[in-house]
């Protein structure tokens, strides 16, 4: 199963915010992202960490992820790749 989304936020914790729950929504949709959801949280977070600190623009990120899995979900299902990437940046304010 795999994501994207992208998200626009006039601060790094409002990003790190949206960023949060617009995983949280990729789970209640495609559960099998519980078990890459805390690490695709984690990095977005540390890439949003990575900008300086900038009042007169805004903080994009795009998250895109996927997980798979050997046999069938839910029963007895092992984790057999995972993957997310992230770019965060700074857009003029809208």
């Amino acid at each position: 199963m795999s994501y994207s989304f992208n998200i626009r936020a006039a601060t790094k914790a409002a990003a790190k915010a949206l960023v949060a729950s617009k995983l949280a929504e990729v789970v209640a949709n495609q559960p099998s992202h519980q078990h890459d959801q805390a690490q695709a949280n984690a990095a977005a977070a540390a890439f949003i960490d990575c900008l300086g600190d900038d009042d007169t623009r805004d903080i994009s990120v795009s998250v895109n992820g996927s997980v798979g899995w050997s046999g069938t979900w839910g029963d007895g299902h092992a984790v057999t790749s995972a993957g997310v990437g992230v770019n965060a940046y700074f857009v003029p304010k809208e």
